[in-house]
């Protein structure tokens, strides 16, 4: 069966790209290089077809090849999460059942659909979870500038009461640092549930000492992610501020709407793990003066590496 998620799952989940040739087709080869490369930065754990995962833009018959092929290349040797959204939960139902029989570690689910108030969001959830049966842990995907759904916190702690298999929040409100607070405070005397964070990491070290158990975001850099995480968890939190701070301006050109994905493929293009930076239509392009931002962004970001961590800054593509 492999790994199976709970309450305890900590450190960085990735949120893993899909590989496109350069016409746009499916490079279901490609996966096995990228896996390759994101366990060689030492990730703790995948996310696949996520929202920067470009899930959307697969037909359901590639959708279920690259969750086959994902989890055949991973092979165990970390937890693999697969996003199966969807508006009608006999698809939700289908992919998450085909998907832990391939050996995921658990399904993550972003309510769907015009729901309006809370009662029907835990209606929801309600109906997803008793689909899926007790013995698929489920991932809570709180993405309201995508979805329109907002989880406030007594839903969430109503939730999290009732249904236990959902072992984990995938935190990516924003603003949302007082809600991550609210929700470790309101776990006294209940059930802890894993929270990792998303957000591209523009917030991760505040939402880390905030309780946050690690991300799960995608990023061109996750040595990154696993760096800050573990200089925090070893109480090195001055050490975990520099290797951000390092970071922080690609993190921040990075974040840009819609422009973000083209960014975050370039960088995994240069460094190895993609032989194309296609990104599925509609997709913006970097242009000339995207890719000449880029070169100056990884200028400075290894020249600030060599003072930090000069390992990392020898990934750099410059």
């Amino acid at each position: 069966m492999g790994h199976r998620l709970t309450e305890d799952a900590k450190g960085v989940y990735l949120i893993a790209a899909t590989p496109f040739e350069d016409d746009g087709a499916l490079d279901l080869e490609g996966i096995d290089r990228l896996v390759d490369f994101y366990l060689g930065c030492g990730v703790h754990g995948l996310t696949i077809l996520g929202m920067m995962g470009e899930a959307n833009k697969l037909t359901a018959a590639e959708t279920e090849a690259v969750a086959a092929r994902f989890l055949k290349a991973v092979d165990g040797r970390v937890p693999v999460i697969v996003g199966t959204s969807a508006t009608a939960l006999a698809s939700v139902t289908d992919l998450s059942r085909k998907v832990m029989d391939q050996g995921a570690a658990g399904v993550m689910v972003a309510p769907s659909g015009p729901l309006k108030t809370d009662d029907q969001t835990f209606g929801y959830m309600e109906a997803v979870t008793a689909a899926l049966g007790p013995d698929v842990p489920v991932v809570y995907q709180d993405y309201p500038q995508s979805t329109g759904i907002h989880l406030s916190v007594p839903l969430w702690n109503r939730i999290a009461d009732a249904f236990p298999s959902i072992v984990m929040l995938k935190h990516e409100d924003c603003p949302g640092l007082a809600k991550l607070s609210r929700v470790r405070a309101d776990e006294a005397g209940r059930r802890r549930v894993s929270i990792l964070v998303g957000n591209g990491a523009l917030y991760y070290l505040e939402e880390m000492e905030r309780g946050a158990d690690g991300a799960m975001t995608g990023f061109g850099f996750p040595e990154m992610l696993v760096g800050v995480y573990d200089r925090f968890t070893a109480g090195d939190r001055d050490g975990a501020a520099a290797l951000f701070d390092a970071y922080m301006p690609f993190i921040r050109y990075e974040q840009q709407p819609g422009y973000g994905l083209a960014v975050r493929k370039e960088i995994l293009r240069r460094r190895g793990g993609a032989k194309s930076a296609r990104a599925r239509w509609p997709a913006p392009s970097l242009g000339r003066e995207g890719m000449a931002e880029i070169d100056s962004l990884l200028v400075r970001l290894r020249n600030r590496l060599l003072e930090v961590d000069p390992a990392q800054a020898a990934v750099v593509p410059v």
